[in-house]
């Protein structure tokens, strides 16, 4: 990775960013800026997941296959519905402790 506005980082690190929003409840701002990076770009990411998009453009390279395609499709949808859980305990969590 390198520094600068034209900075290329990992999906690892795209996915991680997201779910320290989405999943950890942080705030946006406060997570860009701690690792060091455009509060716009967090937000572009952070959209795309909420959606169900891929983090990364993945550039032209050999064609995908129906059995390629339907594997990263199944895996996006596994990763929202991942997050959509751990939304929901949260959730369900916080409404225990309100109700008693």
């Amino acid at each position: 990775m390198k520094s600068g506005p034209n900075r290329r980082y990992t999906e690892q690190f795209r996915t991680a960013a997201v779910e320290q929003v989405i999943v950890g409840r942080r705030g946006l701002r406060e997570v860009a800026r701690s690792l060091e990076m455009s509060d716009k770009t967090l937000a572009n990411w952070v959209g795309k997941a909420r959606k169900g998009e891929a983090l990364v453009k993945h550039g032209q390279g050999s064609p995908v296959t129906d059995l390629e395609a339907e594997n990263a499709r199944l895996k996006q949808e596994n990763a929202r519905l991942r997050m959509e859980k751990e939304i929901m305990k949260k959730a369900a969590a916080y409404f225990a402790r309100e109700s008693l």
